[in-house]
């Protein structure tokens, strides 16, 4: 029997499309292996949102050749993708796999094997369907993601993605509800939906958008959570929140991407609403859900960032309180508009931005984590065991630490106090 290793770079979409391949090569009678060990196969599924997902892409490609010089080294994901588009060669890979081509992975595989033709690729812009996957294996043993979209029609100046994911397609309807109860049955407690831009699930379909299709989730009995990754702002409007309050199975965790809290920023973004536009959106959340969850993303140092710029950002954060924030640094990715901005800040400068909106963020989180004291919440327990402690998490995506239970376990547990880093003490 061959074996077969894989190794995941960068958002849960790559992680649930690693989790496709895998199921496929376990079908075909292949072993999967830990990357640690000696494999026949390597399959690196790589990222390239930012300029630290190249490096990190680059060594685990390197480290695979290393742990085993005869085996086939396959590369795939958005490094290969953008690779490919530049006709750039990528070092120690011996075959290299676009984005729309990973569906047919085992018979690329097998047709190397016979001719050593190295790359396989299409162009991604051209690609219209969704590739549908049977039989996902998880390595994730308490939630469930489940991909339902794919592309982005949106090319924000800074971003590779909608060139490297190509246009939006989504998943056929039947298809998401087969899977999201075929996972429960298996005793998922939670399912995830996710996506490269999930809001726009349903455009290219014509009869269904995202409220639509949780409405059918919410009513599988089988389903206990549902919970949703990463929204564009647009998503969130007075019928969507009136219809989600109606949706007793959905978490109340809303991570809303905002990427700046500065208005000329957004714009050179090319984000498509404002500050106060976003704020609205988050006033609506809070009205129907007194205690969701609210996170996002947040850009420093994009190209042109004044200090002036930053303090704006920064005071309004202050201002609207979402409870986490992903902060990171830009980074310049080679094909994009911001590319060629002028006004390139300095990496120290950066650094020093994000770790002001991360010390920002930590004390938020703490103060978030807080009002669930003496609250009863619902616990959905972890692998993870810290300190004594078993973690998991609330509705909410509140962090918590819990003295009984198991992993799996999906209790009722009242918060007793929070801890230096944010995490809530339940029993």
């Amino acid at each position: 029997m061959k074996k077969v290793a894989f190794y995941t770079l960068g958002c849960k979409v790559n992680q649930y499309e690693t989790d496709s391949m895998r199921a496929m090569f376990c079908h075909h009678g292949f072993e999967a292996v830990d990357f640690s060990e000696l494999a026949d196969v390597y399959v690196i599924n790589t990222c390239t949102v930012t300029a630290m997902g190249d490096k990190k892409s680059r060594q685990i490609i390197s480290s695979a050749k290393k742990t085993n010089p005869d085996a086939i080294v396959v590369v795939t994901g958005c490094m290969a993708q953008n690779a490919l588009s530049e006709k750039k060669e990528i070092e120690y890979a011996d075959l290299v796999i676009g984005n729309a081509e990973r569906k047919n992975i085992l018979s690329i595989l097998e047709e190397y094997e016979k001719t050593h033709q190295k790359v396989f690729a299409s162009d991604i812009k051209k690609e219209t369907e969704f590739w549908e996957t049977e039989g996902i294996i998880s390595e994730d043993r308490t939630r469930a993601y489940i991909k339902i979209q794919d592309g982005c029609d949106r090319f924000c100046s800074y971003c590779i993605i909608p060139y490297v994911r190509g246009r939006v397609r989504s998943r056929n309807p039947e298809e998401v509800i087969k899977e999201a109860v075929s996972m429960a049955k298996k005793g998922f407690h939670e399912i995830v939906l996710i996506g490269i831009h999930l809001a726009s699930y349903g455009k290219d379909l014509g009869n269904i958008s995202l409220i639509e299709i949780l409405e059918q989730l919410n009513a599988q009995e089988e389903i206990q959570r549902i919970r949703l990754g990463s929204l564009e702002p647009s998503f969130i409007t007075e019928n969507t929140i009136v219809r989600l309050s109606a949706l007793e199975k959905v978490c109340k965790h809303f991570h809303l991407s905002l990427q700046s809290g500065c208005d000329t920023v957004l714009q050179r973004m090319n984000r498509r609403y404002t500050t106060a536009e976003f704020e609205e959106k988050v006033n609506l959340i809070r009205s129907a859900f007194p205690l969701a969850s609210i996170t996002t993303d947040i850009i420093v140092g994009f190209p042109g960032e004044t200090e002036e710029e930053f303090e704006t950002t920064y005071s309004y954060l202050e201002k609207i309180r979402l409870n986490k924030m992903h902060v990171f640094p830009y980074s310049k990715r080679e094909g994009t508009v911001a590319a060629k901005m002028a006004g390139q800040v300095s990496r120290q400068l950066k650094k020093k931005r994000a770790e002001r909106l991360i010390t920002l963020s930590e004390k938020n989180e703490k103060a978030f984590a807080e009002q669930f004291v003496g609250k009863e919440v619902e616990v959905l327990l972890e692998d993870r065991v810290k300190e004594g402690y078993r973690e998991g998490y609330t509705q909410e995506y509140v962090t918590v630490r819990a003295k009984e239970g198991s992993r799996g376990d999906v209790l009722m547990m009242r918060g007793k106090k929070v801890f230096s880093d944010g995490s809530l003490l339940v029993e």
